[in-house]
């Protein structure tokens, strides 16, 4: 039972005000009720309150005017944004304000107990200015994970700063390779969720007919194989963060079992009756536009609006400038055996690294790299180090005297390589549908994608 802590409500919808209010109230809280902005923002020059619960669309908060005054004048105190119309600029605006969670109406009320408890047990977020002195003075320092300075990146850097802050799910985007789990376990590490788990959910990997057992558990003899009870993936992250990998694969029915998870935060365990509550912050990853998917009725809008409270987009490689020399030199420290006598690169090389287009992004790098090493002949990595696909310049900067160092059949293998890459990469690295393209069978799609040295599993 709280000790009469204070929480201001301002929401213009009389129904959910005054339910929410004595629903509180039962609990222990003190709730003051206003119908407004200016009157929430009267109230809190008047009296202090240990917490505001704020609507977004309502009179006098149209420019979020309540978030600007509360967390400039008032940031001790914990804001918490419940709205029945979402928009990813009142959601990004929102969380750069430094609000403690941004729910979705209709809530449920144990989803949004469980937010206000949460929210009073820890501090509130540093103010907007706080947080860019942070940012702006600290940054590398503060997140060292995160490799670059690219003006794509300080834009990252300072978005990953503000989403730590709050426990808002969020959405990451990109191309395949260009770092999305490293964003994500950024994020956690610097949050308050920081010591309870970080549970990778690869969506690519569950069968459907298995995605209740794998995520939610199941008990002894539920169905046939199930020798023992065993505990879901989301309650082993209980307190923490479940991050769904390439969330844009699931199939509509386990869509449908995520939804009331994300949403309520319970579920129930296969063979039980009694649903499980847990206290998780959901970050999902996918490399597909899950906005079209949802606009082509493969994606459920329900749950893209619960998933993508704040979307964050990563830059490919090829448009960060020169952070591929800084991944480079970064690969290069940490993949070199102790011992090795390899120093750096060429200057000739870095021209190589700069001139591709790294359609594998960053985990295509780690790999050349990683080649490198193994196969460098001296203290430099010269370009005679590099694969093919490299030393040849894409088509589109395609250079005579550079493609005349090698030979014809170097040429070619380097546009089969291009080809290959493409249509992986145009499939999201489905083989199925990749061989249809090429007029190939599957049997043979893999012989030459294994000839090039390509995994179909870096474009999923």
């Amino acid at each position: 039972m709280a000790n009469q802590q204070r929480i201001l409500i301002a929401d213009d919808e009389p129904l959910y005000r005054d339910t929410t209010a004595e629903l509180l109230r039962e609990e222990g809280y003190e709730c003051i009720c206003v119908e407004n902005a200016d009157d929430a923002i009267g109230l809190l020059l008047e009296h202090s309150f240990d917490l505001i619960l704020s609507d977004l669309n309502m009179p006098g908060n149209l420019k979020l005017e309540l978030l600007k005054e509360g967390r400039s004048k008032y940031s001790h105190i914990p804001m918490i944004v419940v709205t029945g119309v979402p928009s990813i600029p009142t959601a990004i605006e929102s969380v750069r304000l430094g609000i403690a969670d941004y729910l979705l109406k209709p809530v449920k009320f144990e989803e949004l107990l469980m937010a206000i408890q949460r929210a009073l047990l820890h501090p509130a977020a540093a103010p907007e200015t706080e947080i860019e002195s942070v940012s702006k003075t600290d940054r590398r320092g503060k997140f060292p994970e995160i490799i670059g300075d690219s003006p794509a990146m300080i834009q990252l850097l300072d978005i990953v700063n503000r989403v730590a802050a709050s426990n808002t799910n969020v959405l990451i985007t990109g191309e395949s390779g260009t770092g999305k789990e490293v964003v994500a376990n950024t994020i956690h590490h610097h949050s308050a969720r920081r010591d309870h788990a970080f549970q990778i959910i690869d969506c690519t990997a569950i069968p459907d007919a298995l995605f209740e057992s794998v995520l939610f558990g199941h008990v002894k003899g539920s169905f046939t194989g199930a020798i023992r009870d065993q505990k879901g993936l989301l309650r082993h992250c209980d307190g923490g963060t479940a991050f769904f990998d390439e969330v844009g694969e699931l199939p509509a029915a386990s869509q449908a079992k995520l939804l009331r998870a994300v949403q309520e935060q319970t579920f129930t365990p296969v063979g039980e009756s009694t649903p499980v509550k847990v206290d998780t912050r959901f970050i999902c990853a996918t490399n597909r536009d899950l906005q079209s998917e949802v606009d082509a009725g493969r994606f459920r809008q329900d749950l893209f609006y619960r998933l993508a409270v704040i979307p964050i987009e990563l830059a490919p490689l090829r448009e960060r400038g020169d952070d591929v020399v800084k991944l480079a030199d970064f690969f290069l420290e940490q993949l070199r055996p102790s011992g090795s006598n390899i120093t750096g690169f060429s200057n000739e090389v870095i021209d190589c690294f700069r001139a591709y287009r790294w359609p594998g992004n960053i985990r295509e790098l780690r790999n050349v790299i990683e080649r490198t090493i193994t196969l460098g002949r001296g203290e430099t990595i010269e370009v005679g180090d590099l694969p093919p696909q490299l030393r040849a310049p894409d088509a589109s900067s395609s250079d005579v005297a550079v493609l005349s160092e090698i030979s014809r059949d170097e040429a070619l293998d380097n546009a089969d390589r291009a080809y290959l890459t493409a249509v992986l990469k145009k499939h999201n690295g489905v083989i199925a549908s990749a061989a249809r393209q090429a007029g190939l069978s599957r049997q043979g799609l893999n012989k030459l994608l294994k000839r090039h040295g390509i995994e179909a599993n870096d474009f999923r």
